[in-house]
């Protein structure tokens, strides 16, 4: 197969497999950082403490975790014709996808989430603040670095998913990989699929720690959860200060 024959097929594959990905990443970020906060803040000592509902919780994304993506995608074929018509093509497999990603990444954040200072959340509650404001001003700000890089490794497993997803007719360069370098015998362009994927998954690793270095060395934000360490230090410097004042005044 000539080059010119090759780079259509390519071009259409990668396109594929970024709108497989763009998507199903988007759904796993906006269903996982809230169940990962959840499984936080229903944990024993959290804000939400709720031992039941935090083991059954840590329970179903016990499970969905341990499930291998081929098996997922065979599961979930009843449910995703049910949604998208079909159990083919970069739209089918965006369902698997998105599922198999959540409790990945919920688990991500959860260990982010539990990094964060803990006199940062008392220092917000003695404010007056309620568990909303904690996370918003406090959980979510202080993570962002490590939320970051815990949404890089989700994206770059899901390219290898993306990948295996080939396997069953999804499209992108898996399908290349499987139905031209494999069955075909085109081995120079499933080396060049590869090569690909490889420059793709360096790339968005090396952006995902960029920007994770670059607000790490910024505190993590320049938003309110530092200003909240400055009014944790003003609180105890000026009630040292008033301590101080109260002993003179008894001498």
């Amino acid at each position: 197969m000539t080059w010119s024959e090759m780079q259509p097929l390519l071009e259409q594959a990668c396109w594929d497999t970024l709108y497989m990905v763009g998507w199903s990443t988007l759904i796993a970020v906006l269903g996982g950082l809230p169940l990962g906060i959840l499984l936080v803040l229903t944990d024993r000592g959290g804000l939400l403490q709720n031992i039941v509902a935090n083991k059954l919780i840590g329970q179903v994304v016990n499970v969905a975790r341990s499930m291998p993506f081929i098996i997922l995608m065979v599961a979930l074929m009843g449910f995703t014709r049910s949604i998208t018509g079909t159990t083919i093509g970069r739209e089918a497999a965006i369902v698997p996808l998105a599922i198999g990603a959540i409790p990945f990444f919920a688990r991500l954040v959860e260990t982010a989430v539990r990094e964060v200072d803990g006199g940062l959340v008392e220092a917000v509650q003695s404010m007056g603040g309620n568990t909303w404001t904690v996370v918003r001003r406090v959980l979510v700000p202080e993570s962002l670095p490590s939320l970051i890089s815990s949404t890089t490794t989700t994206i770059v497993a899901l390219i290898g998913y993306s990948a295996m997803a080939g396997t069953v007719g999804a499209g992108g360069l898996g399908d290349i990989a499987i139905r031209y370098g494999y069955q075909r015998f085109e081995t120079e362009l499933m080396w060049i699929t590869v090569a690909i994927l490889a420059v793709v998954i360096s790339v968005i690793q090396f952006a995902g720690d960029y920007a994770a270095r670059s607000l790490h060395s910024r505190g993590g934000n320049s938003g309110p959860a530092p200003r909240l360490r400055l009014l944790k230090s003003k609180g105890a410097s000026s009630g040292s200060a008033s301590a101080s004042t109260d002993v003179g005044k008894v001498a």
